[in-house]
């Protein structure tokens, strides 16, 4: 397989930057995935290293070796579409078999990489069927099988999984991520789904209008989110923000006065923006509990019970709302009032300027 390295990589279009410098280091055999909302940037991308974009400025390296000016059928990629891509008249067999006979492969050595693959893909019984005869899965496959049988350095999938329903999509994600493994393949993934993102990837790369907002594992995204947007972005159901007032500085944290509360001391370092009366505090909907003693009161306003655990929409006493998670035999009732007690050494403070303060007991393990 192989490294990809990008460069201050740039694209423009009509005089107006797209992609605005974006450098990342993709390591052999690593799953990436590139998230974002729609028109962050991460499809042009993800096809600027496929070579079906023109790279504006910067360099993309393969192994070691400037590609920007490679056609792509040379750079050793293969890519996965959205829309499955496969040629209606052909039968599976063929689907996966066209670009091996381009590429001038010996039929007896096509036929093996096909079958092998096929059975990998439990579409060895599927190989004289035509797309219109498979299900949208079986579809998706097929057209991950065309890829695989290609022996690419690197896996290039541009939102695959957009056009199946819920469960369909559940079990691809558990069939990508087991094929990675096996194959040990260098793998880039676009998705606009954080879930997708969140269960598949080694690293996330999260994006925003042409421009990296943060890289890192899942969980270090999810503990550990640099600023607001990826706050927002990252964990499903999303974090609450509440607007908060600085009161006092101390080597255990930041206490911070709430809108609707008691105050809460958050551990964190106050670092230059300290002094600053207005912060933003989030904390996600697991770690509020309900305490008839807790900081917040307010009213719920609807109850989501999902068998496992229940989310409780609770207006506060200014309109607000947040998400409240609870375990499933939660009986809370709409238009009841709660009390809720936030666990402070979940919670993150952002600045005015939308970023994270450091978290107390990640510069200490850090230092």
């Amino acid at each position: 397989m192989a490294k990809v390295e990008l460069r201050d990589i740039r694209k423009t279009y009509h005089a107006e930057e797209i992609i605005k410098g974006v450098s990342l280091d993709i390591n052999d055999e690593e799953f990436v995935v590139f998230v974002g909302p729609s028109g962050c940037g991460k499809s042009t991308l993800l096809r600027m290293i496929a070579g079906l974009e023109e790279i504006s400025g910067g360099d993309l390296m393969i192994d070691g070796k400037r590609v920007n000016d490679v056609e792509p059928a040379k750079r050793g990629l293969a890519m996965v579409f959205q829309s499955y891509a496969l040629y209606p008249h052909m039968n599976v067999y063929q689907n996966m078999e066209f670009g091996l006979k381009l590429a001038g492969m010996p039929e007896a050595e096509r036929r093996q990489k096909i079958t092998d693959v096929a059975r990998t893909l439990q579409l060895d019984s599927y190989l004289k069927h035509k797309p219109g005869q498979l299900s949208g899965g079986q579809r998706q496959r097929v057209a991950i099988g065309r890829a695989i049988v290609r022996n690419p350095k690197v896996f290039l999938f541009d939102e695959p999984l957009s056009n199946l329903d819920a469960a369909l999509r559940g079990q691809m994600r558990v069939e990508l991520a087991t094929l990675h493994r096996r194959l040990k393949a260098t793998t880039i993934y676009v998705t606009h789904d954080q879930v997708e993102a969140m269960t598949m990837a080694d690293k996330i790369v999260v994006l925003q209008k042409g421009v990296v907002e943060q890289v890192g594992s899942p969980l270090e995204l999810y503990h550990h989110p640099r600023n607001l947007f990826v706050a927002r972005f990252i964990g499903s159901p999303p974090m609450n923000f509440l607007p908060v007032t600085v009161r006092t500085l101390s080597e255990n944290g930041i206490a911070v006065a709430l809108d609707h509360g008691d105050p809460v001391v958050v551990p964190v370092l106050p670092g230059d923006s300290a002094s600053a009366e207005a912060m933003t505090l989030g904390v996600r909907p697991e770690h509020i509990v309900l305490d008839p003693a807790g900081q917040i009161e307010g009213i719920i306003r609807m109850v989501e019970r999902l068998g496992a655990l229940t989310l409780l929409h609770v207006a506060l006493p200014d309109g607000t709302l947040i998400i409240v998670q609870t375990d499933g035999d939660h009986g809370g009732e709409v238009d009841s009032a709660i009390r809720l007690r936030l666990l402070a050494e979940n919670c993150h403070l952002f600045d005015a300027r939308g970023m994270a303060l450091t978290k107390l007991m990640r510069h200490r393990l850090a230092g």
